[in-house]
């Protein structure tokens, strides 16, 4: 067999992988609207929204999934809050301050904690952050939105630290250079050069990390308290989207209005996470028309 017989052949694996894959999300995406979109005509789509009671088993049935966006988005905000100035920090301490034999024992450790199983943090929620956050603020149960809020950021910083971290890096040297030929200290070299110019990466690494934790599913689970009420208070006990979808799917009739609601909140999540991603590469594609000028 000649080489260009080869590469023709690979062509057409590669080809077939790239179809494949394709063909599969489409047939997700085809399964998870024709299970879950006739729960919005059933219901309604301002009910199935809007509705703050979601009590699937009695009778008569309440489908109002309002108390499980609000939790989804609270316990987001609140990991993005805890790990955007952490991950921010450590990505500029890596890059720019840590020694570098020190940087390369770092930084891979730091990109295996994405590897962990999520219920080894699930666990680590449950057992100790919990009772220490039940212990410090006086509450009946550690289980709250405030706890997954936590357990999300501690998840998503791999991802933000590593993506930032690249960006960073790439910054040319030169930028640097000329900064503090000029007379700029280290910090108004990092605040007013290195993170506007890596602000695309930046801006990406912060969605990634947000697309991670509104999706997460076994930690909140464990975590989060499973209230489905609207939250009242980041110390209250919650149910996102989610850790509902897990609890629920496996107990529920096939073809039941339950079953579909459950579909319709995949549904939801599904634009949402669509969504940050749209976003994020909007945003990366302004903030490099903004640096390059083009």
């Amino acid at each position: 067999m000649d080489w260009k017989t080869k590469e023709k052949l690979i062509k057409y694996i590669l080809l077939i992988f790239a179809m494949s894959s394709i063909m599969f999300l489409t047939g997700i995406v085809i399964v998870l609207f024709r299970e879950g979109l006739p729960i919005f005509y059933k219901i309604g789509i301002i009910d199935f929204l809007f509705g703050q009671e979601w009590y699937p088993t009695y009778d008569p049935a309440s489908f109002g999934i309002l108390p499980l966006i609000s939790a989804s988005v609270l316990v987001t905000l609140g990991a993005m809050i805890f790990a955007v100035p952490i991950g921010l920090s450590t990505s500029v301490f890596i890059s720019y301050i840590m020694p570098k034999s020190i940087k390369n024992f770092i930084k891979p450790t730091i990109e295996l904690l994405a590897g962990i199983p999520s219920v080894i943090y699930g666990l680590f929620g449950m057992k100790i952050l919990g009772p220490f956050l039940k212990d410090i603020f006086g509450l009946p149960t550690g289980l709250t939105a405030l706890t997954a809020s936590i357990m999300l950021g501690i998840m998503a910083l791999p991802t933000i630290i590593s993506l930032s971290e690249d960006a960073i890096t790439s910054v040319p040297k030169k930028f640097r250079d000329a900064s503090l030929a000029l007379g700029g200290t280290r910090w108004e070299t990092i605040s007013k050069v290195i993170l506007p110019t890596a602000s695309s990466g930046i801006v990406t690494a912060i969605m990634l990390g947000m697309g991670r934790a509104i999706g997460e599913t076994m930690t909140v689970l464990m975590v989060a308290g499973g209230a489905s009420a609207m939250p009242k208070s980041i110390l209250k006990p919650v149910r996102p989207m989610t850790a509902t979808i897990a609890a629920e799917m496996g107990e529920t009739p096939v073809g039941s209005n339950h079953y579909q609601a459950l579909f319709g909140i995949a549904i939801v999540l599904f634009i949402i996470t669509l969504s940050f991603n749209i976003i994020a590469d909007l945003t990366r594609k302004r903030f490099y028309k903004k640096v390059s000028g083009k």
